[in-house]
């Protein structure tokens, strides 16, 4: 699962406020989570599904074919959640004997006909109707909701919305639409009869054996799966979708997209075979299942989801040329949710506990797809903003990898699991060696296949194939908790011509590790790898001719650790110049940030970042500038006017426009009006804030070129005042993501913050059920990412108040639109009732 990740900068204002409320267990005492005990081994599971729209309920059959995991038994029970039970039996060749059963509290036992021994299979049948809407267990900060079965749109209401069925499985919902143990370490084959409207396409594990017409405009199609795989990846959908073929070898990728987005398909989706092969020889393991397919769904409850064979996205995938053409932002996820189909559903955690064997080598596979197809610098760039967001996350610090004491499972959905895991990897891949860390790779799904596991046997095949003891790392950096807290000092001895390094890690728990050291002797580095011992203090000493230029620990950027240094900018600009690795120079580029325009040797590290081949770098000098300042600008400005006509990366473009516009100058004027009807969103918004910061009377001309779907968090930020202040009402539903937190924004940028508020109160003033719906679905799907923080939720409480209020008078002065205004009244309702 790739999670769904709500604005950096807000979740960051809301975590900060939550820290010292929000504990792992909120105050319960610990508990081991063992892995679930397995009495029975699931064999087969046959579903005959067809669905009430109006009722949006599910009736189903279920033939399940089980035997006794290893103990005799006279007894099966079954994960049932919110179902109605009509009929149990036994079915033998197609002939059935009732059997007795109790169903309560979500679980269903069934009495066998008799006691049944290891390997002795059975078949149950069960008739029953899936209510996802009656499901109570509730959702997470990783999964907002938890009924498992989702109608969307189910009578047709919606005009701008389609109306789709799909399911979400993990952590354990798939129990909400047929009756199964619904536990990470099951596993079985499945075949699916589901009848639809004909005028439906239908997408479900495995391959669709047979479609087969039914009276009443009805169509039913078999779906077989006839590998064994977990019951959380259990899938269906349903909707107007258009199927776009693809392959692989003779493998086939479809893609199920929403006929407005066909053309774009294999833009967005398009790369899906390399990555296919590529994974296939890096994990020396051909993709393992009969076809891959890749679906999107309006309102999913995260942000993807790696169900056997038929991949569900949500509808952030969906992007058209203007986004496409500055970056497929949906790409990542992509890469990641197929990875899992090796990592997931080929070798599943066999708990929660261990979801990281899943997690973290999808967050990997990230890395590899960029090393692979972007280069090394982007994958580095990628990988820093992913732990960055764990590091800068201080609740995680305390939080194991592997952790068996969590208060419910899907705590373990998390910054940890993921970004940390991922960082993990990355050290053991560099550790080992390639040859090693890919071969213990390969190792590790041909011993699992198909089966559960552990990080233990993650272990087992490293060490297997290296010949090297890894419990050392295990134990601290999967068992344990935290990272290194780095600081150093360094000293020249002139007599013997040497420098000593101090290194102290300020962590309770001191962790030992590898370390790439860079020194400078007359002006260019020397790279020494040294081993830190797990002691608070280490010391190394060098040959050097004069005092160190500067010294450079974690130079390679590997170890994932929380380093505290000071620099000069003539330091940096050293650092930047001679460093080979992405991240030494990025670090030295963000390090000058507040001696831009103070500093001669900044301007200079800004103008060779403005050069620098890979396109972040030059991003990120871009964003640092400030060409008002007259120093800057004689010594950036050419070069600055040169991107934001010709750079070879729209982004880069938008961001050279938006550093022009500071100066305010109308000699630049042409530039901004040409980018106005550029197809790159970036270009596009930043030539048209540019416009109106040079030439604020041109604003109402523009209005109706401003598209702010899809937008990036800065775009939005840079848009939002002229949307807000100029009304522009086709753009009123694409603020809510700020407008939803303008609490918060306010204590970050007061500006801005005081602009969201407006935004919000336009909103909730006027009849706009799409911006109203905005509003209330990011606000419940942040929830769970706030903790239980009671400040927070009164704050938000009150903001939803507020806006009701509005609704209500609106209400008062226009009866007549009622039938509008009256579902946003209830939106905002069932809000400020999930924030009770």
């Amino acid at each position: 699962m790739r999670k769904a990740i709500l604005s950096i900068a807000i979740l960051g204002v809301l975590f900060s406020a939550n820290v010292s409320a929000q504990t792992e267990t909120s105050g319960r005492e610990k508990v081991y989570r063992a892995t679930h005990t397995k009495v029975t081994e699931l064999k087969h599971t046959k579903l005959k599904v067809n669905f009430d729209y109006q009722k949006e309920q599910m009736n189903g059959e279920e033939w399940l074919t089980a035997s006794p995991y290893f103990y005799p038994s006279n007894e099966l029970t079954l994960d049932a959640k919110g179902m109605l039970i009509h009929e149990v039996a036994l079915d033998n060749n197609g002939k059935k004997s009732p059997l007795k059963y109790d169903y309560k509290n979500d679980v269903l036992k069934i009495n066998l006909d008799k006691t049944y021994t290891r390997n002795q299979d059975y078949t149950v049948y069960i008739k029953y109707t899936s209510r996802p809407n009656e499901v109570k267990q509730e959702g997470s900060a990783a999964i907002n909701d938890a009924k498992g079965l989702y109608f969307i749109n189910a009578q047709g209401k919606d005009a701008d919305k389609p109306t789709q069925i799909w399911t979400q499985g993990e952590t354990e919902s798939s129990s909400a639409w047929f009756p199964t143990i619904d536990k990470p370490n099951q596993k079985t084959t499945q075949e699916i009869f589901m009848t639809v409207p004909d005028k439906y396409v239908t997408l479900s594990n495995g391959i669709l054996k047979e479609s087969k017409k039914e009276s009443n405009d009805l169509r039913t199609d078999h779906w077989v799966m006839d590998k064994r795989h977990s019951t959380y990846l259990f899938f269906m959908g349903v909707g107007d979708y258009a199927v776009v073929k693809d392959k692989w070898k003779n493998i086939p990728v479809d893609y199920y997209i929403e006929k407005a987005y066909e053309p774009y398909a294999k833009q967005i989706y398009g790369n899906t075979p390399e990555m296919i092969d590529f994974f296939s020889k890096k994990l020396g393991y051909d993709y393992p299942w009969a076809k891959y397919a890749q679906i999107s769904g309006r309102d999913y409850v995260s942000g993807a989801m790696e169900n056997t064979t038929a991949t569900l996205h949500g509808s952030d995938i969906l992007q058209k040329p203007g986004q496409l053409i500055d970056e497929n932002k949906w790409e990542d996820t992509i890469a990641h949710e197929l990875f899992h189909h090796w990592f997931g559903d080929l070798v599943t955690a066999e708990s929660w506990s261990n979801l990281t064997v899943n997690e973290s080598f999808a967050n990997y596979s990230e890395y590899l797809w960029n090393e692979y197809k972007y280069g090394k610098d982007q994958a580095d760039y990628h990988q820093m903003e992913d732990v960055n967001h764990y590091i800068h996350n201080p609740s995680d610090f305390k939080k194991d990898l592997v952790r068996f004491d969590y208060n419910s499972r899907e705590d373990v959905f998390d910054l940890v699991t993921y970004q940390k895991g991922g960082g993990i990897l990355h050290m053991l891949r560099n550790y080992l060696g390639d040859d090693a860390f890919f071969a213990g790779i390969t190792d590790y799904l041909k011993t699992n296949e198909f089966k559960n596991a552990e990080a233990h046997q993650l272990r087992l095949s490293f060490e297997k194939v290296s010949g090297k003891d890894l419990n050392w790392f295990f134990n601290q950096w999967y068992f344990g908790s935290g990272n290194p807290k780095l600081n150093y000092t360094y000293a020249f001895e002139p007599v013997k011509k040497q420098v000593t390094v101090t290194l102290n890690q300020s962590q309770d728990l001191p962790f030992e590790f590898p370390l790439a050291i860079d020194v400078y002797d007359n002006g260019k580095p020397k790279r020494y790898n040294v081993w830190v011992n797990a002691t608070a203090k280490n010391t190394f000493t060098f040959d050097v001719s004069k005092n160190p230029d500067l010294v450079n620990i974690n130079a390679d950027g590997i170890l994932l650790a929380d380093v505290t240094e000071s620099k000069t900018p003539e330091q940096n600009l050293l650092q930047f110049a001679n460093s080979k690795e992405f991240k030494s120079k990025y670090i030295a580029l963000n390090a000058i940030k507040d001696q831009v325009g103070k500093n001669p040797a900044a301007t200079k590290l800004l103008a060779a970042a403005i050069k620098d081949p890979f396109f972040r770098i030059r991003i990120k000098a871009l964003e640092l500038m400030d060409l008002s300042n007259s120093e800057q600008m004689k010594a950036l400005g050419s070069d600055v006017e040169k991107l934001a006509s010709n750079d070879p990366k729209t982004l880069v473009q938008g961001a050279a426009i938006a550093a022009l516009a500071k100066t305010k100058d109308k000699k630049y004027a042409p530039i901004f009006e040409k980018g106005v009807n550029a197809v790159s969103n970036s270009v596009k918004v930043n030539s048209l804030a540019a416009i109106i910061a040079v030439d604020p009377s041109k604003v109402n001309g523009l209005a109706d070129k401003i598209n702010l779907e899809g937008a990036s968090e800065e775009m939005l930020a840079q848009l939002l005042p002229v949307v807000v202040k100029n009304k522009v009402t086709s753009q009123m539903s694409n603020i809510a993501s700020i407008a939803a937190f303008y609490p918060f924004v306010k204590f970050q940028d007061p500006e801005l913050g005081k602009v969201a508020e407006e935004g919000y109160n336009w909103i909730m003033s006027s009849d706009n059920l799409k911006a109203t719906e905005s509003i209330t679905k990011i606000l419940d799907q942040a929830k769970g990412q706030m903790g239980d923080n009671p400040q927070v939720k009164m704050m938000i409480t009150q903001m939803l108040k507020d806006g009701l209020n509005k609704k209500m008078e609106l209400l008062k002065q226009n009866p007549q639109k009622a039938s509008s205004i009256n579902p946003q009244i209830d939106a905002i309702n069932k809000a400020i009732e999930n924030f009770k």
